[in-house]
């Protein structure tokens, strides 16, 4: 057997293992579905086990779906998510569903039936809460390149949609350049306390005209920056020592540099916003 997911009565058919191997040799994921032990169960093998267990007659939707296109932040340990008819239900790891598909918002990719990226970004873009939404979308449109404009031309298809609402103000906020849910939620910190959109990715170069850093978001015009410390600036040495001397080129460029940390930004994002006003401040914006 291979590393990917099968269904085991084929595989008993075919004469690739007894009923005793498949008991005592490989992990059950599903009614009828096994993998191999040693195998990873990540969050694309596990949408692909959910279609096999659908026998192929369902469609791979919502997280499970953006995890096949691609998108990254999907935990294993999400339900896989499926959409097909008449078979609405919920148990352990997995979540069936029905909604109305339209021909052009299913596609094959890799073999699995799935949502299209645009569809798949409608979806999770009307699910609460607002900022994990907004995560899941940067996260969706920074994997696979999928636009606002696309998203919106399928919403049309789908007025008076259940979140349709809440999907019109993700898709105003929703940025690419996010690499990571954490940076997605400092720039809505800042946004929520009435500081101006932050770009992200911004691009610094040297003295010598080489580019030496991205800033995770800041405002070019007055050279202030927001950067999310995660837990490689402090667990990897080598990391860390290029994060003080980064700091260092930035400043002397006349950046002003505010570190964030998860615990701030949790327990107290307002004060968080309100140092970034500061510093906006000193350079000249008016906020």
């Amino acid at each position: 057997m291979d590393s990917a997911p099968f269904v085991g009565s084929e595989a008993m058919a075919n004469g690739m293992v007894t009923r005793q191997q498949l008991r005592q040799h490989f992990r059950r994921i599903y009614r009828d579905v096994y993998i191999d032990p040693g195998c990873e169960l990540d969050a694309p093998t596990r949408a692909r086990a959910a279609w096999l267990y659908s026998r192929g007659r369902a469609v791979v939707s919502g997280l499970s779906a953006a995890a096949v296109h691609g998108s990254g932040w999907i935990s294993a340990d999400h339900d896989a998510e499926l959409i097909w008819a008449e078979h609405r239900r919920k148990f352990d790891g997995l979540r069936i569903g029905f909604d109305e598909l339209l021909p052009e918002e299913i596609e094959t990719v890799d073999g699995l039936v799935v949502t299209t990226v645009a569809r798949t970004a409608y979806d999770l873009g009307r699910r609460r809460p607002f900022g994990t939404a907004v995560a899941r979308l940067d996260a969706l449109c920074r994997a696979t390149g999928v636009g606002v404009h696309d998203i919106t031309r399928l919403a049309e298809n789908h007025r008076g949609a259940r979140g349709i609402v809440q999907l019109r103000a993700v898709l105003a906020v929703v940025d690419a350049g996010a690499e990571s849910p954490q940076e997605t939620h400092t720039r809505l910190a800042l946004m929520e306390a009435g500081l101006p959109r932050p770009q992200t990715q911004i691009e610094v170069v040297g003295p010598d005209g080489r580019a030496f850093a991205r800033i995770d978001i800041g405002w070019a015009r007055w050279k202030v920056a927001v950067e999310y410390d995660g837990e490689q600036h402090w667990s990897d040495e080598r990391q860390r020592a290029w994060d003080i001397e980064r700091q260092h080129l930035l400043e002397s460029l006349g950046w002003t540099v505010i570190r964030v940390s998860a615990m701030q930004l949790r327990t107290d994002p307002w004060g968080v916003a309100a140092r970034v006003r500061d510093k906006l401040r000193a350079a000249g914006a008016e906020v």
